[in-house]
């Protein structure tokens, strides 16, 4: 992050110097000094090297702040965690075009979260982008807009908020409270909460223009976007539209093929689902069909993974297509002195697409093809195994997502140290989504038999041959292929009500309160293609997803200031925060935070909170499509009467009833997946502490250190159903969870197995911890005004245990594969200067080694080294009202490193970048 200029937040009236704000003394906030506070005290590698403002204090106005992390305004909010904050300088500065490529780089972000370098980040909707602080999942991070929730996004019945709604041009500043908040905030806010603050009392017109691409000459960047704002008497008003565009970069200009590592060399591996077809014969023989165009369509020969397997990086993406735009607007009105109308309206469009190889038949369906059809050469029953249709050229899947968000409110002050303010919070988000290319089985069935289809040229039903690259005609492809069409959404209503002010006086200060009430309705749909539903697209079979759940809650905040002026406590203050919460579907939950703030003096002060969190089950969680399917199931029962008798597997299984001389009947069992109504929320336990140090031998430097540990329990988890007969079975008299039978059932006669659930479970447990470390140093030297800034944060610990009595999982220093990367050390460092028109940074991210957890030690790709990646930003301004900005990322173009647990393009996509050395000019114009 860059190292921001003078930031103009509105409507904030603050004065006092920095050394007030450290003793803890009564300030009202301004312009300057909010930056000055939450920069340096909160732990904010971002920080502004400017000057704090004097001034008197004065009553509570509609103008006091509220900052991330406590509902009371204008309190002292140096002791409600640690905050880091983005301004929109920075923002700026980065050359980004979304939020979320600013927050993955923020050391406090891990493993696995969605942007536009993930080709199939599917889990929350393709196409969407998030920030998942702490690496526990982007579902434990909560986003918020000026303070209020934001509806999820995605294709339908998601579970975070999808961060391409959100339009750059609009914001001020980006506050991130990395602690525990589910009593401030509610149900999410585990890892912390990141809150994005709008501008407001914008005056004038501007215009911002912004190309880039990658040194390659791909994946261009380009952006727009003008802001119109004017104030008046009693009010104002502000009007922004935004439009930006990302183009491809192909994935074989990155990563030539997929690697692996074979007898101890890396090689090109490849894809076993071949064009020419891989066949099982009925003599076991597996043979390859041929795959040379022009040579003869019924060659085959045994198959050769050396041989036969294709290169599926060539039909594949490192970065996918996206375009963006938004209207938006705010407003106020002082409808009287001392009351306040608010409006906020945001509309946003995205249109994304990734590119995906061609499907392949024999996957979601056996294919098999009689010893004498017409285009079996083999004289053979075969099996078709897989069989890749490059007849019909790549998939496409596409995303189009609409998104709305309207919120209208009041907003007053009364007495000399209240305010209230009340709220409608209304968004919905609906996409249409699909796949082009996308075989219909039916109609493949159709195409080889012969009582049905015909090999006249514009038949309506064509026969197919499948045996040989090329045999596939034009005819079937049209008739075969189709584009899938998928709709969902995400709805979201809410009205919150809070009042915030001071109780009485007490000797060392007034006590500060804040108090409210959330009543919120959300519902999540998705409806796949109906062929989808009855299993007839050449895809993974999926249900209509439909639900809903309504919550209540009241909160209610102290701030009792303890000490003031004493010995060794220049102020000591002690904060605490309860919420109430009434879900229909789980029922109440009760949540505290309490935090204590020590200024020992006013260069030293100490902090520390502890507090509960939670998250609800996501909409897809609860309300999933069930469905039932006979999978690979082994039974701790089968032949139990032969074990000695010393066993707890006898003992338990006859001790259920199950016959002597059981015998599994086969090797599968007919098990529920989907969505699981009888979830609980998660529960999780915060604590962190630190200090802030701001050493008077040295002008200018602010040091701060904060440790954390989370811990999380009923944490949501999909078990197979042979591990839960397993546990359950080899626990002392049946005791495991799984037990019951909601996981498990028997025929009370036969005892066979006859209800299995695979239905993600509250199961798992998970400890995160460790410690994060902030330097801000401003100095002048020869005339420029500079800084220094570093945000570091180490990962002592994170364990999973998966379920009660399944062995712990460490991912602190590994890379997963599927659930990202977790390197012990990150950091980011940035060094400013300005001076008259002329301003840059120099940025240097770091990533800590990492080994990959599936991989055996000494072998190729078992580990990716420590890397650094450099940011160059400068700044001209010509004139008052026009400035230019030039910014180089990655700028000695460091490759991602190669890992066996890849994700896509032979690394962690989740933690390296793809795209290499990369620029970016903006252009920008004021009136």
């Amino acid at each position: 992050m860059v190292g921001g200029k003078e930031q103009a937040i509105d409507a904030i009236d603050w004065t006092g110097s920095t050394n007030n704000f450290l003793e803890g003394k009564p300030m009202v906030l301004n312009k300057k000094a909010i930056v000055i506070a939450i920069h340096a005290l909160l732990y904010a590698g971002v920080a502004s090297a400017q000057d704090t403002a004097s001034g008197s204090a004065d009553a509570a106005t509609l103008d006091a702040v509220t900052v991330t992390g406590s509902h009371i305004k204008g309190a002292q909010v140096s002791g409600v965690g640690p905050v880091s904050v983005i301004s929109a300088e920075e923002i700026k500065a980065s050359g980004a075009a979304s939020v979320e490529v600013l927050l993955q780089r923020m050391p406090a972000s891990a493993g696995f979260a969605g942007n536009q370098t993930n080709s199939y980040w599917t889990s929350d909707g393709w196409g969407t982008a998030q920030v998942n602080l702490r690496g526990i999942g982007v579902t434990r991070t909560l986003v918020l807009m000026n303070g209020r929730r934001i509806v999820n996004g995605g294709t339908g019945a998601n579970n975070a908020v999808d961060l391409n709604m959100i339009p750059i041009s609009m914001i001020e500043r980006i506050e991130v409270l990395k602690d525990g908040a589910s009593a401030l905030y509610g149900a999410d806010a585990v890892a912390g909460v990141v809150n994005i603050i709008t501008k407001k009392g914008f005056e004038g017109s501007e215009l911002g223009l912004k190309y880039g691409e990658t040194s390659r000459g791909d994946g261009e960047d380009m952006s727009a976007d003008f802001t119109y704002g004017t104030r008046g008497e009693r009010g104002s008003m502000m009007f922004g539209v935004s439009w930006s565009e990302g183009g491809d970069v192909p994935m074989a200009s990155r990563a030539p093929c997929g690697m692996g590592v074979v007898n101890g060399e890396l090689i090109c591996t490849g894809s076993s689902s071949t064009p020419g077809g891989r066949a099982l014969l009925a003599d076991g023989t597996m043979v390859n069909f041929n795959q040379v165009p022009g040579r003869d369509g019924d060659f085959y020969e045994p198959y050769s993974s050396r041989v036969h397997n294709v290169n599926v990086n060539t039909a594949l993406n490192a970065v996918n297509p996206i375009k963006r735009y938004s209207v938006s607007t705010l407003g106020n009105y002082d409808v009287t002195d001392n009351v306040d109308l608010f409006t906020e309206f945001l509309y946003s469009n995205r249109k994304s697409n990734q590119l995906a190889t061609p499907g392949s038949l024999g996957q979601f369906r056996p294919m098999v093809i009689a010893a004498d059809h017409p285009t079996n050469p083999t004289g053979q029953r075969l099996t078709l195994v897989r069989r890749r249709l490059d007849e019909g050229g790549p998939r496409i899947a596409y995303q189009d997502v609409d998104t709305v968000r309207g919120v209208v409110g009041l907003q007053g002050a009364f007495a000399d140290y209240w305010s209230w303010s009340a709220a409608v919070n209304y968004g919905r988000s609906t996409a249409l989504s699909g796949f082009s290319n996308v075989a219909n089985l039916d109609r493949v069935d159709a195409t080889l038999d012969t009582s049905r289809c015909s090999p006249v040229q514009g038949a309506a039903i064509p026969c197919a041959d499948y045996l040989g690259y090329g045999d596939v005609t034009q005819d079937v492809v049209d008739y075969i292929l189709f584009s899938t069409r998928d709709a969902g959404g995400n709805r979201m209503l809410s009205f919150v009500a809070d009042v915030s002010g001071q109780l009485f006086d007490l000797p060392a200060g007034p006590m500060g309160f804040a108090s409210g009430i959330e009543v919120r309705k959300e519902n999540g749909w998705s409806y796949p293609d109906s062929l989808t539903v009855l299993g007839v697209s050449n895809s993974n079979r999926a249900q209509n997803i439909r639900g809903e759940y309504q919550a209540k809650e009241a909160f209610a905040e102290l701030s009792v200031p303890i000490l003031s002026d004493a010995a060794f406590a220049e102020s000591l203050a002690f904060n605490v925060a309860a919420r109430y919460s009434d879900y229909d579907l789980f029922g109440s939950d009760t949540n505290y935070k309490a935090g204590l703030d020590w200024t020992v003096v006013p260069s030293l002060k100490f902090r520390a909170t502890k507090s509960t969190a939670f998250r609800i089950p996501s909409i897809s969680q609860l309300f999933g499509g069930i469905s039932t399917g006979n999978l690979t199931t082994s039974d701790p029962c089968s032949g139990w009467s032969s074990l000695p008798s010393s066993s707890v597997v006898r003992q338990n299984c006859a001790s259920s009833g199950v016959p002597v001389g059981y015998v599994q009947p086969s090797n599968s069992v007919l098990t529920t997946t989907g969505g699981n109504i009888n979830l609980k929320p998660e529960d999780a336990d915060t604590f962190s502490a630190g200090l802030v140090w701001t050493p008077g031998f040295v002008n200018g430097l602010t040091t701060t250190v904060d440790y954390y540990k989370i811990e999380i329990e009923n944490a949501i988890r999909s078990v197979a159903g042979s591990t839960k007969l397993a546990l359950c079975y080899n626990s002392a008299g049946m005791s495991h969870p799984f037990c019951d039978g909601r996981n498990f059932t028997r025929n009370s006669i036969t005892g066979e197995i006859d209800f299995l659930s695979s239905q993600p479970v509250n199961a798992a447990s998970e400890v995160v911890s460790g410690i994060d470390l902030g330097v801000i140093y401003e100095f002048q030297m020869a005339g420029l005004q500079a800084s220094l800034q570093t945000e570091i944060s180490y990962l002592k610990e994170y364990s999973i245990v998966p379920y009660q009595g399944g062995s712990l999982i460490e991912y602190a220093g590994y890379t997963t594969g599927g659930s990202g990367g977790y390197p012990e050390w990150r950091a980011f460092n940035t060094l400013s200067a300005a001076k008259g028109p002329w301003s840059g940074s120099w940025s240097v991210q770091y990533i800590g080694k990492v080994d990959d957890i599936n991989a055996a030690r000494g072998t190729i790709g078992d580990h990716a080294p420590s890397i650094f990646y450099h940011y160059l930003q400068g700044k001209y301004d010509i004139g008052k009202n026009m400035d230019v900005s030039l910014g180089v990322d990655n700028v000695f173009d460091k490759k991602a490193p190669f890992v066996q647990s890849y994700t896509d393009a032979n690394t962690d996509t989740m933690t390296y970048d793809l795209l290499g050395r990369r620029w970016n000019v903006r252009f920008g114009y004021r009136w």
